[in-house]
């Protein structure tokens, strides 16, 4: 069965609990990387840009627009901070593409939260499987697999909020097919957010042209000449999941930096050592990451989020990774941060994974410090929460922190979005 039946064939598929639990972490992640994200005064006039129509679905910061508009806007915004979550098997941010889509639909076809976290929770799933499907070769000549099999996932999650059946599904995603793109040139600028608003808005409008009845070829995905076979696509096999899913195996971002220094951040958690009592750490990293966050001397706060030194530093020095307030040019150049990154050397080692960082530490006393940490690590529901809950806590203050979660583990749709612009305390809830 090719990947384009098989998306089909999955976009009714029952959602397991577990799976529709994590999504509902997701969601709270994502809603308050978006509601941060709107303070973000960069894109102040992309936002205002946008507003040239009036419709039912809640923007960020305030304001509500039609539905492909506010899934643009929502998807940029929550990816404004590069702060939401990640899956290593397509190299992807899931949600950034998806929940835009579903939380814009949903609005306007006033639909449960049930019912858009199972059509989140498939889409999400279904841009993991694209993006397996489309391969490392994929992304590595360059396509951002967030903005690409993103926008495929955002496409079947739109599907199944509209209740499209087989025939007009496999139409939306080879409308889709002509539409998702997004490059990693773009990494760095305004526009690598704009992918995943992109990506959010492609999946409306395949879904609601294809609700309309235009048609696209019976294959736009998988076809001879479609979307893998003419973007470098490896057509990898997939399986479609039983018990286990891949959103389970999510990646939840606890520090606002580039997701290849977590591993090493997490080793490092909880390490009671003083700084003067250090006299060298080394950092092992698989070499993916050596031209990706290895920055040896950042100058700015941007460029402290891609750098081993400066962030192990930090770390150390007791300044929190995980509030993004701390990443500044100032931190940059202190002395004391300066002055323990030229301690730090960090080494790639292709025994390692992706997702795996190895710190030894070496002390002045002669000791040993040897540190290990693998983001694929089993953590339960409970301890995901509640990591979550200081990392938004962090992001949008406590009050709203308790406004979004309660709206987040409820019933009630209109309750989340009315937290979009602050509000803690809906009318609707």
């Amino acid at each position: 069965m090719g990947i384009t039946e098989q998306l089909i064939k999955f976009s009714q598929a029952e959602v397991p609990e577990e799976a529709a639990a994590m999504m509902r972490l997701s969601l709270f992640d994502w809603a308050a990387c978006g509601v941060a994200g709107a303070n973000e005064a960069e894109f102040a006039s992309f936002r205002r840009a946008q507003m040239v129509e009036e419709g039912p679905a809640h923007i960020f910061g305030g304001d509500a627009a039609g539905a492909a508009t506010a899934a643009l806007v929502n998807g940029t915004l929550s990816h404004a901070l590069d702060y939401d979550d990640t899956h290593f098997a397509h190299i992807g941010h899931p949600s950034v593409a998806v929940l835009p889509a579903v939380m814009a639909l949903a609005e306007t076809l006033d639909i449960s939260l049930t019912e858009a976290i199972d059509a989140a929770t498939i889409g999400v799933e279904a841009s993991i499987l694209t993006g397996v499907w489309l391969g490392r070769s994929h992304y590595q000549i360059g396509y951002h697999q967030t903005a690409t099999a993103g926008a495929f996932g955002a496409t079947l999650a739109a599907a199944r909020v509209l209740g499209l059946d087989k025939h007009q599904l496999r139409h939306a995603l080879g409308l889709c097919a002509s539409m998702a793109s997004g490059v990693k040139e773009q990494f760095g600028t305004m526009a690598k957010p704009l992918n995943a608003g992109l990506a959010a808005r492609t999946g409306v409008e395949a879904a609601l042209w294809a609700q309309a009845g235009m048609s696209a070829a019976h294959d736009g995905l998988a076809g001879p000449l479609g979307f893998g076979a003419t973007h470098h696509g490896e057509a990898a096999e997939v399986k479609l999941p039983r018990k286990e899913w891949q959103i389970n195996t999510i990646s939840h971002k606890f520090h606002a930096c580039c997701h290849g220094l977590h591993a090493m951040l997490e080793a490092l958690s909880g390490l009671d050592v003083q700084t003067d009592q250090i006299a060298a750490i080394k950092v092992r990293t698989h070499p993916r990451w050596m031209s990706v966050c290895n920055i040896a001397e950042p100058k700015t706060g941007l460029e402290a989020k891609f750098s081993y030194r400066q962030t192990a530093a930090m770390a150390l020095l007791g300044h929190a990774t995980g509030a993004v307030d701390n990443f500044t040019d100032a931190l940059a150049k202190n002395a004391e941060v300066k002055a323990l990154r030229e301690k730090i050397d960090v080494v790639e080692d292709d025994s390692l994974s992706e997702t795996q960082a190895q710190v030894t530490l070496t002390l002045t006393s002669g000791g040993v410090r040897r540190l290990r940490h693998d983001l694929m690590a089993p953590i339960s529901l409970e301890q995901r929460s509640e990591k979550l809950r200081s990392k938004v806590k962090a992001l949008i203050g406590e009050d709203r922190t308790e406004g979004l979660w309660q709206a987040v583990i409820g019933s009630d749709l209109d309750a989340v979005s009315a937290c979009f612009a602050g509000n803690t305390h809906p009318e609707s809830s």
